[in-house]
């Protein structure tokens, strides 16, 4: 390939943007047929984790999102007996404790 069409990589300005040889309209515009989805090479796994969601230009926050009547955490001592019963029904079995007093205590 002749020197003048080799893409010698991106370049900086004086004010800090970055230069590029790509059209970029070229490349936005660009729809990806069927038969170039061979030519994409897999993600993995690693490189999925390090992406940033993204609409409108915006990240998207992920997790759950935050309740609108949050929680207090409390240290609580139970009896054995009870705190074996309520684990033994399983993941949520703090909800279920929960859910029990507030039944106890006679609250919606």
């Amino acid at each position: 390939m002749p020197a003048s069409k080799r893409n010698t990589g991106p370049v900086l300005r004086s004010e800090g943007r970055r230069k590029t040889f790509t059209d970029l309209a070229k490349l936005d515009a660009h729809v990806v047929r069927p038969e170039e989805y061979d030519d994409l090479p897999e993600l993995t796994a690693a490189e999925l984790d390090r992406g940033v969601l993204m609409r409108g230009g915006i990240p998207v926050k992920r997790g759950r999102p935050k309740a609108a009547v949050t929680k207090r955490a409390v240290n609580l001592r139970l009896s054995p007996d009870v705190l074996d019963f309520f684990r033994a029904t399983g993941p949520g079995w703090q909800t279920r404790i929960d859910q029990a007093l507030r039944k106890a205590a006679g609250l919606k």
